[in-house]
């Protein structure tokens, strides 16, 4: 998973296919950017600034701002703004501003309540957050930002609309002092699955760009498919800048609830967690097509319990793939990527020491994994060792922190 000896090759043929790989690792890097949140420059000690985003119908306020010190892997909290639900955040390319969803109605609220968008202005070295605006999120229940990689559009996955039934992606232009805008562009999925209370009709869960930029994968949780557009912010048509490929989407297997989408760093490969049915799977890519290669549980085997696959992450040097998976499982599961073919080998897994661990980060050094138990309000801080992927089974560090669910590291200079 994770060659003949060949005659020595003349000085020239060496050099060239030194500037080759050269320039490999420079399309390598570019790809890395455009799936990745650039956390900036390397402060000089170690420390970042860090993002958490929460439910707030508990003990939580909104969003925390914490310095994250990578040398030792303590938190410190600085900072929280106040907003409603900021379950899930983006931070713009130079690091100026922070948006994050405002995930209504939730379980209690009013079926008609549309969710929003916030934007904040966003002083790293400061870890201050400063409100800017709100709009809607022209549907239910937001629960994914993403960023076009030209930093044009903010785009927000509802995972619902109500009062009429089916998900959406809705796109919103952002503007020079860092505000939303209202809505350009609405998309909305029909259809539904087998898994009756889940799949009842579509249910967007993800907004993902492919590494160059030119396409964007909306997964749909409730129609077990992998949606794709052509990003086409030239458009003259007046419909918005995203259109559908002649293809339109890749179909996973019924019932299987795709989730998040990730891509390699090197763009030829792409992993997708399934959440009901607790998987991750492995895709070849090619200019906007997505191929099914590989198809691995996160479960044990003989597991009995509730699952539910969520996050899914890759380290810095994109050697390995770790994903979350919650129900009664409640565990980071560890694959290493073969670097001949992209696919995954499952070679560890790690009990997240609470209950739901639906999002976490691998900090920029590469030598931490924080994740957050949203159902038992817990942050815990695990030592990665960068050259098995392995994690410390017992945490450095862990805080309290109400339903603590996604997390940004950003450079502070």
């Amino acid at each position: 998973m994770l060659r003949s000896r060949r005659a020595k090759r003349p000085a020239p043929w060496r050099a060239a296919r030194s500037m080759i790989k050269g320039f490999a690792l420079m399309i390598s890097i570019v790809a890395s950017h455009a799936y990745a949140q650039d956390a900036g420059p390397v402060p000089a000690d170690g420390v970042y600034t860090m993002l958490v985003g929460t439910y707030t119908s508990g003990r939580s306020e909104g969003i925390y701002v914490f310095r994250f010190d990578t040398k030792t892997g303590a938190a410190t909290q600085v900072s929280v703004a106040q907003t409603v639900n900021p379950s899930f955040l983006v931070v713009s390319g130079d690091r100026r501003f922070v948006y994050s969803v405002n995930e209504l109605p939730g379980d209690n609220g009013p079926a008609a309540q549309r969710g929003g968008i916030s934007a904040f202005g966003f002083d790293a070295a400061r870890g201050q957050l400063t409100f800017l605006n709100k709009v809607s999120s022209d549907g239910n229940d937001p629960c994914y930002l993403s960023i076009s990689p030209d930093g044009r559009y903010l785009l927000t996955a509802n995972y619902s609309v109500a009062p009429d039934p089916g998900g959406s992606f809705a796109v919103f232009p952002l503007q020079a002092d860092g505000q939303v805008g209202t809505s350009v562009q609405t998309v909305h999925h029909e259809g539904g699955g087998p898994v009756k209370g889940r799949q009842d009709n579509s249910h967007v869960h993800s907004t993902v760009f492919s590494p160059d930029g030119r396409y964007l994968f909306a997964q749909d949780l409730g129609a077990d498919k992998l949606y794709s557009y052509h990003y086409a912010p030239q458009n003259s048509s007046g419909a918005g800048p995203f259109v559908a490929t002649d293809w339109g989407y890749t179909q996973q297997k019924a019932g299987t609830g795709p989730r998040h989408l990730i891509f390699s760093a090197d763009g030829r490969h792409a992993y997708l967690t399934s959440e009901l049915a607790a998987t991750v799977s492995t895709f070849d890519y090619h200019d906007g097509r997505l191929t099914l290669v590989q198809t691995l549980p996160l479960s044990e085997p003989g597991f009995r319990g509730k699952v539910g696959a969520a996050a899914i992450h890759m380290s810095p040097d994109g050697r390995f793939v770790y994903a979350s998976n919650r129900g009664d499982a409640n565990e980071i599961v560890i694959f290493a990527v073969d670097p001949a073919n992209g696919h995954l080998q499952q070679i560890g897994r790690q009990s997240s020491l609470g209950k739901s661990p639906r999002e976490f980060a691998i900090d920029p050094t590469g030598n931490w994994l924080i994740v957050g138990n949203q159902l038992s309000d817990t942050v815990y801080v695990f030592k990665r060792d960068p050259q098995t992927g392995l994690l410390d089974p017992n945490p450095r560090q862990h805080f309290e922190l109400g339903s603590p669910v996604d997390f940004k590291l950003v450079s502070p200079s």
